[in-house]
């Protein structure tokens, strides 16, 4: 697989509406939505461009990466269906020309609000009183909810006939216990011991 290497005449490159158009057939194949329209992906593209214009590293990567899709294509890349053009895509998928597209459209083109109006989703609601009183279960896309009742075997209890003690009584046993247990095994010479030992003398 060869890629074009060093341009001599990259800095001075204007990015054309070719470019512009090749760009939106990119980030279309790598991002297909068939209800999203043309302005979402118009617009991330022009946010690219507008990226480009501002860094010349930008704009060489940019330049060099559309000049690699051309090579790679045969030709224009926007003749290309979407099966090869997606294989296209795929074999320069680590550079980075692809990835300065794949991180500035993953934050642009679903913050648009025609793409929000695509899913259902109706953006921020706090300035417009929140969800709760505008229909936040209004979702037509979403199947109704199955509620059924049980209506197998009987649930059994799990030994129904063992009482349960209070809690106060537990706890005051456990002191019980743990004093008991603390006197049992108290190894030291106490009271009583000191007692036989002065009586044998």
């Amino acid at each position: 697989m060869a890629f074009p290497a060093k341009y001599p005449s990259l800095n001075d490159t204007a990015l054309t509406d070719e470019a512009r158009s090749t760009l939106i057939r990119v980030i279309r194949v790598a991002f297909p939505h068939d209800s999203f329209p043309d302005g979402p992906y118009e617009r991330t593209a022009d946010t690219i461009l507008q990226a480009a214009e501002e860094s010349t590293w930008f704009r060489v990567a940019l330049t060099q990466g559309l000049l690699t899709l051309a090579h790679l294509a045969g030709g224009d890349f926007r003749d290309l269906d979407e099966d090869a053009a997606t294989s296209v895509l795929r074999r320069i998928e680590s550079t980075e020309f692809f990835g300065f597209i794949r991180r500035t459209t993953v934050l642009n083109l679903y913050d648009d609000p025609e793409v929000w109006e695509a899913v259902g989703y109706e953006g921020s609601s706090v300035e417009k009183g929140g969800y709760v009183n505008r229909g936040f279960d209004d979702l037509t896309w979403l199947p109704e909810p199955r509620i059924e009742t049980y209506t197998g075997e009987p649930i059994v209890e799990i030994a129904p006939s063992v009482p349960l003690r209070p809690l106060h009584h537990a706890t005051h046993g456990s002191s019980e216990s743990a004093a008991s247990t603390s006197s049992n095994t108290n190894t030291q010479p106490g009271a009583t011991q000191a007692q036989h030992a002065e009586v044998s003398k």
